[in-house]
């Protein structure tokens, strides 16, 4: 096997004296584009209707509803009891290793959650928990500011629950985790579906 032919695509003389050098720095810096990029940077600037920038913190971005925020813990709509079960499989599945559950067995016998944690300062906000929870009681809001001064930033059942008085305001779940709206519509009909939905039109 013999050697590649090598081809010198720079055949450019390295600088030698000061002058030179100050030449090349100039030709390598001052590139046409930059003066376009400044041109815009300018325009945009000075235009009176120009609304590049927000005015933060008084002016909010919109965040849509699959955004994977500070999590939420909801409660059922009608009857305003917790949905979370204690499964823990938000627990389990958790990457991080960020979310705690303590459970214990109700006076009805069913288990109850006594206190859940998560750690946002190790949470990478995956939506796995979310996607994971059979109840839909965990989920991600829309809440993107939860920069802290330490790095262990805990937010406790208490905290993440919605408030009985605010259960008036909270909403069916249309983010992460939850079924879009159309979901009905995606389900495919089983064999013997399709059977008996036909043994019913020969009936008619």
């Amino acid at each position: 096997m013999g050697m590649g032919k090598y081809i010198n695509v720079d055949n450019t003389k390295p600088p030698v004296s000061t002058s030179d050098k100050f030449k090349r720095f100039v030709k390598r810096t001052f590139k046409p584009e930059l003066f376009i990029g400044l041109g815009v940077v300018f325009r945009e600037m000075v235009r009176k209707d120009s609304n590049h920038t927000m005015f933060y913190p008084m002016e909010k971005v919109q965040i849509d509803a699959r955004y994977r925020g500070v999590h939420k813990l909801l409660r059922v709509l009608e009857s305003g009891n917790e949905r979370c079960i204690g499964c823990g499989l938000c627990e389990k599945i958790c990457v991080s290793n960020c979310i705690a559950m303590d459970t214990h067995l109700g006076d009805d016998g069913r288990k109850k959650v006594s206190n859940y944690s998560i750690n946002f300062g190790r949470c990478v906000y995956c939506g796995l928990c979310a996607d994971v929870c059979p109840e839909l009681a965990i989920v991600h809001g829309g809440d993107y500011e939860f920069s802290s001064e330490q790095r262990a930033y805990y937010g406790f059942k208490n905290d993440l629950l919605t408030k009985k008085d605010e259960l008036k305001n909270q909403v069916e779940f249309e983010g992460y985790g939850s079924l879009p709206v159309d979901s009905s519509d995606k389900v495919k009909f089983t064999p013997t579906s399709y059977i008996q939905k036909e043994e019913s039109k020969d009936k008619e």
